[in-house]
């Protein structure tokens, strides 16, 4: 393979390389994020096995001495003469300095955009671990405290620090309910 052809199948190549898909999906918090992330990393791929296959295949090569035997030689020898003279231009990328910036700004700002995500989901789960760690700090404050005070606590001190067990108590005893 030469030519254009093989230079476009290069830089997919090495562009499929050079893409971390493994770093960019742990940055990705969100189901939706890493369903979009899914779909760009397949489309990605189709493209470049398209690209792989299309433009790696080169043409066979003529047999021209099969055609000679068949046709004759003179008239064989013009169309080889024909064919080789043909010479298809060298392909010259006008678009790609041009679009380049405008892509590596988009995809700087994509990054930013994921990173902001990320901190913004982090900051919540950061306060949401804050509320949670203060129930918490809480509730072993008040097992320490009764712990403190259950061998000398009567029923009464008790059932006002829980309401709900002293109605539960004496709901059972006014159904006559014992428990067996």
């Amino acid at each position: 393979m030469s030519g254009p052809s093989k230079k476009v199948v290069d830089v997919a190549f090495k562009a499929s390389k050079t893409v971390d898909w493994d770093g960019m999906a742990k940055l990705l918090v969100s189901d939706e994020a890493r369903k979009e992330f899914a779909t760009l990393r397949r489309a990605f791929n189709e493209v470049n096995a398209q690209l792989g296959t299309k433009f790696s295949q080169e043409p066979e090569p003529i047999n021209w001495e099969y055609y000679r035997k068949g046709i004759g030689s003179r008239l064989v020898d013009m169309y080889k003469q024909a064919y080789e003279s043909v010479e298809i231009p060298k392909f010259e990328d006008k678009t790609t300095p041009e679009y380049k910036p405008k892509f590596d700004q988009l995809v700087r700002a994509k990054s930013a955009i994921l990173i902001f995500i990320l901190l913004v989901d982090l900051k919540e789960a950061e306060q949401q671990s804050l509320k949670e760690s203060e129930r918490l700090d809480k509730e072993i404050a008040d097992v320490q405290e009764l712990k403190k005070k259950i061998s000398t606590m009567t029923a009464e001190e008790y059932f006002e620090k829980h309401p709900e067990l002293k109605k539960k108590f004496d709901d059972e005893i006014r159904n006559d309910y014992w428990g067996y």
